[in-house]
């Protein structure tokens, strides 16, 4: 899979862009909410996910990683394909949508073309508890890890605890340790507690 492409902006139209990279032009069908966000200069950077089906490759593009990530959760949900959740993004930003779910506002969700009301309650109901697990600030862009206690914590809410939970967990790992820790040692004492 393709994590993203950097490269020059070839094309840019509401509904897809052409990025350049490597002498290959990649067509990356993106959401009004990345449209918006693309800079207007040559160069960009967009996350993807490659979509395989039996009779196509598809390359869907996020302008942040957040987005990208609450597709992902999104196309999880039985009956929600990637065109629905497509336009999902384009027609609410990726934070009302995700405190729609949290809220379960069910109503906002359903005014969404293509999302009925049973679709509009599945989504509620597989992904609230996914959502609020992770937190309101889930959506923004991951930050670069400066120490090793923010590595350990961000590969343990990777791998699905809370962040909380996980946080008092590497304290606790912390504050017990008589030396250094490695990320390594960190994550596996945390598991040991959680």
């Amino acid at each position: 899979m393709y994590d993203y492409i950097d490269g020059k902006l070839a094309f840019k139209c509401p509904t897809y862009v052409v990025v350049e990279a490597g002498g290959v032009g990649y067509h990356i069908n993106i959401s009004l909410n990345t449209y918006s966000a693309l800079p207007q200069t040559e160069r960009c950077k967009i996350y993807t996910w490659l979509h395989v089906k039996e009779d196509a490759h598809t390359l869907y593009g996020f302008a942040d990683e957040g987005e990208r990530r609450l597709f992902l959760h999104l196309i999880s949900v039985s009956g929600i394909g990637p065109t629905t959740c497509r336009m999902m993004l384009s027609s609410i930003t990726p934070v009302e949508i995700q405190n729609a779910i949290i809220q379960a506002d069910v109503a906002l969700i359903q005014r969404i073309k293509g999302i009925g009301a049973k679709s509009a309650q599945r989504i509620v109901l597989e992904l609230q508890d996914k959502l609020k697990k992770e937190g309101t600030d889930s959506l923004i862009s991951v930050p670069q890890h400066n120490t090793i206690k923010d590595e350990a914590l961000s590969a343990l809410i990777m791998l699905g605890f809370g962040k909380q939970v996980a946080e008092k967990a590497l304290d606790n790992a912390v504050k017990n340790a008589t030396q250094d820790l490695t990320v390594e040692q960190m994550i596996k004492i945390a598991l040991k507690n959680l």
